[in-house]
């Protein structure tokens, strides 16, 4: 490349930078600067393209080289300006002489652009470099913002160091409008997992519970109104305001059976399922399911009423607070409720249960196990079947039949036939209600378990009592101690059970009113039990009426 050279080469890697001239053009190579030392400036490079006679090139390109100081040679301009010839014919050392005596040429100012945002919100500052490369003073910047009619938000800090590079920088920026935010209802449940299978902690999905409804109870917090707040204003660089919207309000979504405290809290009033349509949030006491209750629902436990369409299928459970209603049959399957009524029938299959707090009626039940508080009412026939009340027990619409299984009713039990000519075992017993039998049973029960724990507990104490406890290892110490501390509590437990043993006693020996009608007939085989005296049916006993007199079941009309 050497001899291609017009003259010679101009600078190097120590200054930073160095100018070739050669036959196709003139190339400027840039070298990196490793070290924080600054070698040269634009106006130096531009100066020494001066003085050989380069004037013909892009300034803004050369500035672009300078920044990149990519090592590269990079073509900035065609080739040497021509010289006048007056100036060739003299000498070197006149035009040296007139060259050091010239005055030093003044670098122009770059000119000042401001960009303002469509918003009038911020001021960008970029210089043009084609009017020059001198950097401007800040005070230059801040005439060009005045002229601009910029007077608010203007940062001093960010234009006394916008001025020392030719890098764009923000000189002034407004204050942002804040609109205010509007109100929102935040609520305290969770619907999203309606209609999916339980997960247990296993990581185990409950196939039997399927979630199909979302329960709250009375003075539970639903729902909570963040309430819509004020906009603040902005200002634009221009010094103009700018107007902020205010949030918008809400109304709270208060449904049936919920109400609103402190303005913005919403609460439930009953128990019940949670229905959000949205616009409203209902407590529903009562869960209708048009279908029936199986492995599309799962188990049912609802604080409320529940009314089913459909059967409820073998192994699955119904629990609710309030009443339950099932259109179809019960099969194998639980069912708990205040009051239960089943239009269709019982079909117990020994494993079936029906329970309520007070009523239960059905059409039939057979191999069925049914509790209720108050009365049971059977339409047609009661097979094989374990049925207590706490007041009456009725079979007497339609053929009105017990065969089988046992019956118990704390007053009265009405039916038109008892057993059957084939002198199948049935027990019917009046007088003594059946809960109460049962709980005094199981007090019972209990109280004696508990007499021979405290017997036990007192004879170990007696006999560590003779022994030096001093001389015992700690373990056996704290044995002792806690031997001795469940002494006391156990000994209450029993005197309370004792009590209410003795009540239950009363109340029960005040039944004596125990009565069985029976319409058609009882079949032997059946076995009588009227306030606690006992009868076997030996032959048929046809339109009846059983009571107690003088200590002996009395048969009388119906």
């Amino acid at each position: 490349m050497d001899d291609q050279r017009l003259r010679p080469a101009v600078g190097g890697k120590e200054i930073g930078y160095l100018i070739e001239f050669l036959q196709d053009g003139v190339y400027v190579t840039i070298y990196p600067n490793k070290g924080s030392e600054v070698l040269f400036e634009l106006s130096d490079v531009r100066q020494t393209l001066h003085d050989n006679n380069v004037n013909n090139y892009d300034v803004i390109e050369l500035s672009k080289i300078i920044r990149e100081a990519a090592g590269q040679p990079r073509r900035i301009a065609d080739g040497i300006d021509e010289v006048p010839e007056e100036v060739e014919r003299e000498g070197t050392a006149e035009v040296t002489a007139e060259t050091d005596a010239e005055e030093p040429v003044e670098e122009t100012v770059a000119g000042i652009i401001l960009d303002i945002s469509r918003d009038q919100m911020v001021v960008t500052v970029r210089y043009d470099t084609t009017q020059g490369t001198k950097l401007p003073t800040a005070e230059d910047i801040k005439a060009a913002l005045e002229e601009k009619g910029v007077v608010y938000g203007i940062n001093e800090e960010a234009i006394n160091e916008g001025v020392k590079s030719l890098t764009p920088f923000v000189a002034a920026e407004g204050l942002q409008v804040r609109h205010g935010e509007n109100a929102r209802i935040e609520r305290k449940f969770d619907l999203s997992g309606k209609g999916h299978p339980k997960i247990d902690e296993y990581d185990h999905a409950d196939y039997k519970d399927m979630n199909l409804f979302v329960l709250a109870k009375k003075g539970e917090l639903l729902a909570v109104r963040i309430p819509q707040t004020e906009g603040k204003p902005g200002k634009t660089v221009f010094g103009n305001d700018v107007p902020a919207r205010n949030g918008r309000p809400i109304p709270i979504p208060q449904g049936k059976n919920t109400e609103v405290r402190n303005d913005n809290e919403l609460y439930a009033t009953i128990d019940g399922q949670i229905v959000d349509s949205t616009r409203k949030i209902d407590i529903d006491p009562h869960l209708e399911i048009r279908s029936s209750v199986g492995p599309a629902t799962g188990n049912i436990d609802f604080t409320g009423g529940v009314s089913i369409k459909g059967n409820v299928e073998d192994g699955f459970i119904v629990k609710a607070t309030g009443d339950v209603e099932i259109g179809g049959m019960v099969n194998g399957a639980q069912v708990e409720g205040r009051n239960v009524v089943i239009k269709g029938g019982i079909n117990g299959q020994n494993k079936g249960q029906i329970k309520a707090v007070e009523d239960v009626q059905a059409m039939f039940a057979e191999n069925a196990s049914i509790e209720a508080g108050r009365d049971v009412s059977i339409m047609d026939a009661i097979l094989h079947s374990k049925i207590r009340a706490g007041n009456r027990v009725y079979a007497e619409e339609k053929r009105g039949i017990i065969i089988g299984g046992s019956i118990a009713a704390g007053e009265e039990i009405r039916c038109k036939m008892v057993g059957n000519a084939a002198a199948v075992a049935t027990k019917m017993s009046v007088g003594v209600d059946p809960a109460l039998q049962k709980q005094y049973t199981e007090l019972c029960r209990e109280c004696k378990e508990d007499k021979a724990r405290l017997k036990q507990i007192t004879q170990m104490l007696n006999t560590l009592g003779k022994i030096d406890v001093s001389r015992l290892p700690q373990q056996r110490i704290d044995q002792i101690n806690a031997l001795t501390r469940s002494q006391f509590p156990l000994a209450g437990k029993i005197k309370r059970a004792e009590k209410e043993i003795t009540e239950l006693e009363e109340a029960m020996n005040r039944m004596n009113d125990g009565k069985i009608r029976v319409a058609d007939t009882i079949y032997p085989g059946t076995r009588i039990s009227i306030n606690s005296i006992i009868m076997n049916v030996q032959s048929s006993i046809r339109r009846c009426l059983l009571t107690v007199k003088d200590d002996r079941i009395n048969i009388g009309t119906y």
